[in-house]
């Protein structure tokens, strides 16, 4: 008993080895305490969420939680051992006491702050699953985007207590303070500011949404992110393309995946001389095979659109029910190829792009018919 009562450093070595056991039983123990307390937590969860699985929950809360423990208990035990006086020394003005209290509060703020943004994390993957259920993709676009907001203003809540417990300043003159250096930081980042609106009208106003197929700026591609300054975009290429919000604002935005349908337009161009008959004759045949794709053609038509002395011009045009680029282009080429084989089964053939000059060589009135100069 003697040796516990000894003193070191003006505290009883028994005070050390109660701190210290508890402090290696926490860290031994921290993934089965934050188990333990995610499980109580699961309990309130699962009474307003009833499809979230408790695995799931627990599995995304359990790392920040058991930092957050560990910590907030070590700092707790730690601070009822006397300072010693012999680490009694100032640092710029400042106890070593008094840095090492301020330290330990600033890394309870930390893991606290992160504890807060997994739960922001876990809410959203909640309402994320709910979103699935909804055809309307918007709600995916504003999880998206009020989780990143929300965990913004936790990181500043965050900081604004370390400025408040950890610095001792009045959290209302530096919010003063802020407003000023923050008045002159939105002229330096009026582009920033102006992206961040542009963020908030995309939003609301819902031009696309992430997953939608677009073009803006000569940029085509499918959006795959929604974020607080730009949006980004995965060309056909398959390079990711990032447009400033404040551009996909002001320019003009081509949203194919809002069309309600496709449309295509062939002209077929036919010598002057084509029979009338054979022209009339392809023109039914051609109604009747667009006829035979009733379940994606909406609407056709086929008509002679222009007649003269350089050709028949035959135009067709249809409109489809709206479906995948990559099914829109199979049926143009199934009607494209029926098309081929028509005119050949007709022996109908297409005009030619310019006219042929051919010249004789001889005086007499009858040119022959093998001998062209050119």
């Amino acid at each position: 008993m003697g040796f516990l009562d000894k003193i070191i450093w003006d505290n009883p070595v028994k005070s050390y080895l109660i701190v210290f056991s508890i402090i290696l039983l926490v860290w031994a123990c921290k993934r089965y305490l934050s188990q333990w307390v995610a499980s109580i937590l699961f309990l309130f969860v699962k009474n307003n969420w009833k499809s979230i699985e408790k695995k799931e929950f627990i599995s995304l809360i359990i790392r920040p939680l058991s930092w957050f423990i560990t910590v907030s208990i070590s700092v707790f035990v730690i601070d009822k051992l006397n300072f010693p006086e012999a680490w009694d020394f100032k640092i710029y003005g400042h106890d070593t006491q008094e840095i090492l209290d301020r330290g330990g509060k600033a890394l309870i703020i930390i893991y606290f702050t992160w504890f807060l943004t997994s739960l922001i994390d876990f809410i959203a993957l909640i309402l994320e699953q709910k979103a699935k259920l909804t055809k309307d993709k918007s709600d995916d676009q504003l999880i998206i985007f009020f989780r990143d907001f929300f965990k913004a203003i936790a990181a500043v809540i965050g900081i604004l207590l370390i400025i408040k417990a950890v610095f001792n300043q009045n959290i209302g003159t530096v919010l003063t303070g802020l407003s000023i250096v923050g008045a002159a930081l939105a002229l330096a980042a009026k582009e920033s500011l102006e992206n961040l609106i542009a963020s908030f009208i995309i939003f609301f106003d819902k031009p696309f949404h992430a997953g939608d197929t677009l073009k803006v700026n000569n940029v085509t591609g499918t959006v795959e992110n929604i974020g607080l300054r730009s949006t980004r975009i995965r060309t056909t290429d398959k390079t990711l393309v990032t447009v400033p919000n404040k551009q996909m604002v002001d320019n003009l935005v081509d949203n194919f995946s809002m069309r309600s349908q496709r449309r295509a337009e062939i002209k077929l161009d036919f010598a002057a001389s084509s029979p009338t008959e054979t022209i009339e004759k392809l023109m039914k045949a051609i109604e009747a095979g667009l006829d035979e794709h009733k379940d994606k053609i909406e609407k056709r038509s086929v008509f002679l659109s222009d007649f003269n002395k350089n050709g028949i011009t035959i135009t067709i045009e249809y409109f489809t029910i709206h479906f995948s680029m990559t099914e829109f282009n199979q049926l143009k080429q199934t009607i494209n190829l029926f098309l081929k084989k028509t005119i050949e089964d007709l022996k109908l053939e297409l005009a030619s792009a310019g006219n042929d000059i051919t010249i004789y060589n001889g005086d007499s009135g009858s040119a022959p018919k093998n001998n062209p100069i050119i």
